[in-house]
């Protein structure tokens, strides 16, 4: 009976070794993490040597007395333990309700894009933008807080789990996406484990006008701090302060990848956005011209008659003899699109702008390099480590 006991209770004690090691990740860090969490999600840091947590930027603002701290920036930085490339990388990445956690895992437990380029020998600096996750949001001086995108819309501009229900937000590519990270009987749904875990990364964010310059002198004290060049990584809304950092400080820029920035120069067409918007060409605030200007009303332009393609928007360019960005003509560019993106149809815009005045910049939609179905989080989607991949061959090629 003792025996059978003592059989019983290793058993035992084996079988709960085995649920502890599901339970808390210790089957290695190549496991598949399922979603949601049935093990805690840790990647290998084998190759990182050293990380810093710090801030940049920030004013006190207010009356004697009530003063505050506003606009700060948080930065983080990973630097390789074998560095292979000299300049680091700066993920100017936040849009609408995202802060620097899209790069760090993908909403199906996959190592983000951080790990991708540190992996490789790039020092990597990412960035919580004023009045998002941990650069914090000041009621009353931050503007009103946008709240996060409803499940709807999640589903309709992020994962393709219905097609567009309001004709003004439609776009004829949405129809082509296929890279929704799941294989859930309610795929890119509420109800699919990665869509209801994703919701919990999507934060609201501050709408104060000044957000866009205020981000960029916070990017120009970084890459000063840094004191040496830095290539630009851009995604969404806040792309627009990386073009102002790029033009500020021109010389301490080696390149920048603008994965579908934020709008198209002079008016608004994304989604059902209309109006004016991005009047500076590629931002709403001042950038350096030649011939020089002092109010963008002086930028001559014009709308394309013909779109340059099918199901494509047509782009307002200049009138030629076209002004010149002078500050950014020596910075080569990648523009890059996701084949099923709601940015498709007018993110080549950005592209013909640059060029047209002056800066060097190639154009490319990834299912042209073998990268298809992409939406614009792509760096959540199921090609996101190839993707990465193509910047970097990229980057061997025209940075040096």
């Amino acid at each position: 009976m003792k025996t059978m006991m003592r059989i019983s209770i290793a058993v035992l004690v084996v079988l709960a070794s085995v649920l502890a090691s599901n339970l808390f990740g210790l089957s290695g860090d190549d496991a598949p993490v399922s979603i949601p969490l049935t093990s805690v999600p840790t990647f290998s840091t084998e190759k990182i040597g050293r990380q810093g947590h710090f801030y940049v930027g920030g004013k006190w603002v207010g009356e004697p007395g009530k003063e505050r701290m506003r606009g700060a920036m948080y930065v983080e930085v990973w630097v390789p333990k074998k560095m292979k490339h000299p300049y680091p990388i700066l993920f100017v990445e936040a849009g609408g309700g995202q802060t620097d956690l899209a790069l760090l895992q993908t909403p199906d437990g996959r190592p983000g894009w951080a790990y991708d380029f540190v992996n490789q020998g790039y020092t990597i600096y990412m960035m919580d933008f004023p009045g998002r996750g941990r650069a914090g949001y000041i009621p009353g001086l931050d503007g009103d807080l946008t709240p996060p995108r409803t499940a709807e819309n999640m589903e309709e501009v992020w994962t393709g789990g219905h097609s567009p229900t309001n004709p003004q937000r439609n776009w004829a590519q949405s129809k082509k996406y296929t890279q929704w990270p799941s294989d859930s009987p309610n795929k890119g749904k509420i109800g699919d484990p990665v869509f209801d875990y994703f919701a919990k990364t999507e934060l609201g964010f501050p709408s104060a006008d000044d957000m866009e310059p205020l981000a960029a002198e916070d990017l120009v004290q970084l890459v000063d701090l840094i004191g040496k060049p830095v290539i630009l990584l851009l995604h969404s809304r806040l792309a627009t302060s990386g073009w102002l950092l790029a033009d500020a400080r021109p010389k301490l820029i080696k390149g920048i990848i603008a994965a579908e920035p934020w709008g198209p120069p002079i008016e608004n067409m994304e989604s059902d956005a209309k109006g004016p918007g991005h009047i500076w060409g590629l931002t709403n605030f001042p950038m350096h011209y030649d011939p020089p200007i002092k109010e963008a009303s002086e930028l001559q332009t014009v709308r394309q008659d013909k779109a340059d393609g099918p199901d494509l928007d047509p782009c307002w360019i200049q009138k030629e003899p076209a002004r010149k960005l002078i500050n950014l003509e020596g910075i080569p560019v990648l523009n890059v699109s996701g084949e099923a993106s709601y940015h498709r149809p007018y993110a080549h815009c950005i592209a013909k702008w640059l060029n047209q005045a002056g800066v060097k910049t190639e154009y490319v939609n990834l299912e042209d390099v073998g990268l298809p179905g992409n939406g614009h989080q792509m760096m959540s989607e199921k090609n996101s480590a190839g993707i990465a991949k193509f910047f970097m061959s990229w980057l061997d090629k025209n940075v040096h």
